[in-house]
């Protein structure tokens, strides 16, 4: 894929009403992504069939608005995705966490997860969220990803958790702060 080709994909938020429609191509995103070696929370063998049932049990956050999920659309269909899960907890609605970044292998190189994240960013920050917070495991594309994008790191847990073969992993946890936005900041 080129530059150019990443250039059209577009990212689009997705409704409550459009995403059960988008849940198979997410499922197969996830299958594709896990089956690579990408740590998200799944272990091998893992099939489009449990991919499909966990995005479905995502359904009624999304639906409540608690979690917001973007789709980058391609020529070849859902390549990208990330979400963003917002705190329920009144003391923390300031701050939301970065979840299931990711970029199908062939779209990979092309800054499309570069511009997931910052299309998750522009809009937590337009709905007052100040800290972002997100966890990846350590030394892969993720982890410089976020470092490039401005990420701060503040931990690092050894073996915090398996890679999809089940090898022991660690883990680092980052943080942003995100600017207010120009007009709260006048106020």
């Amino acid at each position: 894929m080129s530059g150019t080709e990443c250039a059209k994909h577009t990212i689009e938020r997705l409704s409550a009403a459009e995403f059960p429609a988008a849940a198979g191509e997410l499922a197969g995103l996830l299958a594709e992504v896990v089956a690579g070696g990408s740590s998200l929370g799944f272990r091998t063998p893992f099939g489009r069939r449990p991919a499909l049932d966990w995005w479905l049990s995502r359904e009624p956050a999304v639906a409540s608005g608690s979690l917001v999920v973007w789709v980058a659309r391609g020529p070849e269909g859902v390549s990208g995705t990330i979400s963003l899960a917002r705190e329920h907890r009144e003391n923390g609605r300031h701050r939301a966490e970065i979840v299931k970044l990711m970029v199908s292998p062939a779209a990979r190189g092309r800054g499309l997860g570069r511009r997931l994240l910052a299309t998750a960013e522009e809009a937590a920050a337009a709905d007052g969220i100040r800290l972002l917070l997100l966890d990846t495991e350590a030394d892969t594309p993720a982890d410089r990803l976020y470092r490039a994008a401005g990420w701060t790191p503040y931990g690092l847990v050894p073996a915090y958790a398996t890679d999809p073969g089940g090898a022991l992993r660690d883990c680092t946890f980052f943080y942003k702060f995100l600017p207010e936005p120009p007009a709260a900041a006048a106020s």
